[in-house]
């Protein structure tokens, strides 16, 4: 670091989709609900949503990240804690609310508009997300943000390996990079563990993916904001210091 100046090295900045950028996790807690209320007269609440989850974790190397996916999880959940009981008219409800997740406006979370062009002046910047590539490719191009991106990786996982490949791709080195988003499994301990640059900036509400995953450490190179447009004044020090703790 450079004075009070955090990552000064930095040439690249990239940043998570869902979460980061914009709402998500939101539509799948709602989501989430609905399966819950259809199930309450065969399992509680927790029950449901511990099913939910273990089905998700052994369907995911088959089905991978998002909303096709996550659709198909919640009718094999009814299934199973119905006991195949569950009427089709709930399982058109799931499929319905799936067609409705995908179907969704593009919602900015606030400052993202006016903060990425102004890091745009300054810095190259990339956009580095996971989940169904169709539906991550339509968030992108609905989003308005697509031009101000020099690259646009859309992966399967966010490991160390993966963060490397695309550092090549770019032709920097690891601390000229800094990745921001909202997940510590996905944004910020990989970038970390190849001696790049993160900031988290949490969101409300967290994926079942994602929680149980805090480590809860600090590194010189990790810094936690508020909001995405607390970001330009942590890079110029005018911010003063921020927690280097998640």
């Amino acid at each position: 670091m450079n004075g009070e100046r955090f990552a000064a090295e930095v040439t690249v900045i990239g940043f998570d989709g869902d979460d980061t950028l914009w709402h998500s996790e939101d539509a799948f807690a709602r989501a989430q609900e609905r399966l819950v209320d259809l199930l309450a007269a065969h399992a509680t609440d927790a029950e449901v949503l511990a099913r939910l989850q273990e089905i998700e974790r052994r369907n995911l190397e088959l089905l991978g990240y998002g909303i096709k996916g996550f659709t198909l999880c919640m009718i094999e959940t009814a299934i199973e804690v119905s006991n195949g009981k569950v009427p089709v008219t709930d399982i058109e409800l799931l499929l319905e609310a799936g067609r409705e997740m995908l179907a969704r406006p593009v919602e900015l979370l606030p400052g993202v508009a006016e903060t990425l062009p102004l890091l745009a002046n300054g810095y190259r910047l990339a956009l580095v997300t996971k989940g169904d590539l169709l539906n991550q490719e339509s968030k992108i191009a609905r989003s308005g943000l697509a031009d101000l991106f020099e690259t646009i990786s859309i992966l399967s996982e966010k490991t160390p390996d993966s963060y490397l490949q695309i550092l090549r791709r770019l032709e920097i080195d690891p601390e000229q990079f800094m990745m921001v988003g909202n997940s510590e499994l996905s944004d910020v301990w990989p970038v970390v563990a190849v001696q790049g640059w993160a900031v988290l900036v949490p969101y409300p509400l967290t994926s079942m993916h994602e929680s149980g995953f805090s480590r809860n450490q600090s590194s010189p190179r990790l810094r936690t904001l508020t909001r995405i447009d607390e970001l330009p004044a942590l890079l110029s020090g005018a911010g003063g210091p921020s927690s280097a703790t998640v």
